[in-house]
């Protein structure tokens, strides 16, 4: 080939390689006008760091998760509150809180209640009463109340198991009962929860206003405390319709953290009122401290109302105790049961024919 030959076929060559090359140029997207979001930089504005960071940290994927954890709301077909949040980093805080200082704390409150009544029960034993039953009757609680206190009490009992398994079984039962029965296990307790505690919440609105007209404080519940209720010492402390232990206990149990508990759970049961998950976890934090000190509370009434008071737990079974029990334990109702009855007429106590179970 001569020379002028060669020298026309590069010079084709060369003109057909610079079309190609601005055909692929042409090819390519526009750039971006200055200020207008691209694809890229929408999906992941910190792309261009992540690929220089892969350059030199192989690996390192911390501006991808910094991006996630920003809790910046991004685009999502949900319309749900927070939903195009897609980690929410309290969640960590809260999950840190509920199982290194809840859980742990109030488990070591609910035995140390517990153990301190066990304690109790062995040195003192069940209080007998000090005089022999009289086998005449009063009638202490109506067929009302009777029914408002154990439909609170059933449910709250349903509720505290429930929990209980829900917050120290992955600890306590798990490694005994194994996985698939402990499984089914919190399934029904979960479903037991949801569904029983809408029931106590209103059950504790009944029983506060049931018996509200007997809790509110009198002068005589400061001797009652300076005494403790005559509990170690024995002596007889007189008392009304409830001692002074009793009403701390209708009004910082029933009312304080019964409410408080049947509000923050409402909030955690029906989450389709569009709460936020700061909302939940708060609530969660709140329903369960104040559950646990809900139950330490009720351990000691529990207690006192069996094991710890003979002829306590006929009270609330058959509304009737014996009139030797009502003078000794509550005098001062006792004496205004008396007068009342003694102003309409007859002066004797309203009683009923004595029944063998009723004596303990």
């Amino acid at each position: 080939m001569s020379t002028s030959a060669r020298s026309r076929a590069v010079a084709a060559l060369a003109f057909v390689g610079s079309l190609l090359l601005a055909a692929g140029a042409s090819a390519q997207a526009p750039a971006a006008p200055a200020g207008q979001q691209t694809f890229d930089s929408v999906l992941n504005p910190n792309a261009k760091d992540q690929a220089q960071r892969q350059q030199s940290q192989p690996g390192n994927n911390q501006p991808v998760w910094k991006e996630v954890r920003s809790e910046k709301a991004f685009t999502t077909t949900d319309r749900g509150i927070e939903a195009g949040v897609l980690i929410q980093s309290g969640g960590e805080t809260w999950r840190q809180r509920r199982n290194n200082q809840i859980i742990p704390l109030g488990g070591m409150l609910i035995a140390g209640v517990f153990g301190l009544c066990a304690l109790f029960f062995l040195w003192k034993g069940t209080i007998k009463l000090q005089h022999p039953e009289t086998g005449r009757r009063v009638q202490r609680f109506s067929a009302f109340e009777r029914m408002a206190h154990w439909t609170t009490a059933v449910s709250f009992s349903v509720l505290a198991l429930s929990g209980l398994v829900m917050m120290f079984g992955k600890t306590v039962l798990l490694p005994v009962i194994g996985h698939t029965l402990f499984a089914w296990l919190t399934i029904l307790c979960k479903n037991l929860h949801n569904f029983v505690g809408p029931l106590f919440a209103v059950s504790v609105i009944v029983l506060f206003f049931t018996f509200l007209r007997h809790n509110w404080p009198s002068v005589h519940d400061l001797k009652w405390f300076a005494k403790g209720g005559g509990l170690a010492s024995g002596e007889h402390v007189p008392s009304g319709m409830f001692n002074a232990g009793e009403k701390v206990w209708f009004w910082a149990g029933v009312l304080v953290l019964g409410v408080t508990v049947s509000a923050s759970g409402l909030v955690l049961n029906f989450p389709n009122f569009q709460q936020g998950r700061g909302a939940m976890q708060l609530a969660n934090v709140v329903h369960m401290i104040s559950t646990v000190l809900m139950m330490a509370m009720a351990l000691g009434h529990i207690y006192m109302g069996t094991l710890g008071v003979q002829g306590a737990f006929n009270a609330m079974k058959t509304g009737y105790v014996d009139e030797a029990w009502a003078r000794e334990h509550h005098e001062y109702w006792f004496n205004d049961i008396k007068a009342r009855q003694g102003a309409a007429g007859g002066g004797q106590v309203a009683m009923a024919a004595p029944r063998k179970e009723d004596s303990q």
